[in-house]
């Protein structure tokens, strides 16, 4: 092949041969460069070819014994067997890892190099086996959960708890979210394995009732005093008309629509003075006699001394629902959990939370 000043190449008609490697003769500004063909075809191969786990064992036998027939006998396998794996991983590869001779075979420099990365891979595997086994054997795993803050602050804690009891190499994480969607968008990206919510999701999940958690009313307690005729019995209910006089601190609508649609069923706009996301925020804009708001029972815990607790008008639940991606293929650990909590809500550990 001759190459000109323009970086054309055209084949040459005198291709001179050294045993079995053909040598290309390349011209270029006048000057001529040999190398041998061999290299070129073991690179042309690299696409055809996948390195494969036997390939990496054969490679380490090889090596460890320093002679194909040894390795071969060791592995049970021929020695052509050997000899072939060997050649078709150094044309996956495109260089040579052994120097063959009456004396056995020993690594080339690259070869080296290649021997450690396969004895690293090897490491990788055993741990991928170790680990497998553990997850299905309920000796390792994990379990992942997404959900709100009401769950993770009042009813995980003690879960995980006792589920440390029964199986304390299994670790639990937690991640904390203000909406559903961001749950659901957990367990469908494999980031969780069980999700707390409060609506029903779509299909492509499996949920159900673990609880339900009412709404309440929470006054400051001046206007509780002052305003309502000294009301001091905590549970009392009130009216329309008594709940539309105060100025309400809610979450966004986006979050709490069924608050709003609640009231809005029985003709009552709410007067919302402050939007803010965050529960405990809420509580403590209370507290501070900056207005009332209405809230689920378990989200509003610990409720401050100061804080009157009132019932609506007429009683709203949410639904507090456990989901998981349908047709997941689970470990031992998660369906551990899972039959921890169901066994916990069949014995009544998780009522209706009222005031």
């Amino acid at each position: 092949m001759q190459i000109n000043h323009l970086g054309d190449a055209r084949l040459s008609p005198n291709l001179p041969q050294r045993g079995n490697n053909f040598f290309l003769e390349i011209s270029y500004a006048n000057r001529s460069i040999a190398k041998p063909a061999r290299a070129a075809q073991l690179m042309k191969l690299n696409s055809e070819h996948q390195i494969k786990l036997s390939q990496l064992r054969i490679l380490l036998a090889v090596a460890k014994s320093g002679s194909f027939s040894e390795a071969a006998l060791h592995l049970e396998m021929s020695q052509s067997a050997v000899s072939n794996a060997i050649a078709s991983l150094e044309a996956t590869l495109g260089v040579e890892l052994f120097c063959r001779g009456r004396h056995g075979a020993s690594p080339t420099p690259i070869g080296i190099q290649m021997i450690a990365h396969a004895h690293q891979m090897q490491d990788v595997l055993t741990a991928m086996m170790r680990d497998a086994h553990s997850a299905r054997s309920l000796q390792g795993g994990q379990v992942r959960i997404s959900s709100f803050r009401s769950v993770s602050t009042h009813i995980l804690p003690s879960l995980i708890a006792q589920f440390y009891q029964q199986y304390p190499q299994i670790p639990v994480s937690v991640l904390e979210h203000f909406d559903d969607l961001s749950i659901a968008e957990d367990l469908r990206k494999g980031r969780a394995d069980i999700g707390f919510v409060e609506r029903t999701l779509s299909d492509e999940f499996d949920t159900w009732e673990l609880m339900r958690d009412e709404y309440v009313v929470l006054l400051p307690a001046h206007m509780g005093k002052l305003e309502m005729g000294k009301l001091e019995k905590i549970g009392v209910s009130l009216s329309w008309e008594q709940l539309s006089a105060y100025p309400l601190i809610m979450g966004p609508e986006e979050f709490d629509r069924h608050i709003y649609a609640h009231c809005a069923l029985y003709g009552k706009a709410l007067q919302v003075a402050y939007y803010l996301k965050e529960d405990s925020t809420i509580v403590s804009m209370v507290a501070q006699g900056l207005g009332a708001t209405i809230i689920p029972r378990l989200a509003a815990e610990p409720i401050p001394a100061s804080v009157q607790v009132c019932n609506l008008p007429v009683p709203l639940f949410r639904m507090i629902r456990v989901a998981v991606l349908a047709n997941a293929l689970q470990i031992p650990a998660v369906f551990a959990f899972l039959d921890l909590l169901k066994q916990q809500c069949q014995e009544g550990k998780f009522g209706a939370i009222s005031a």
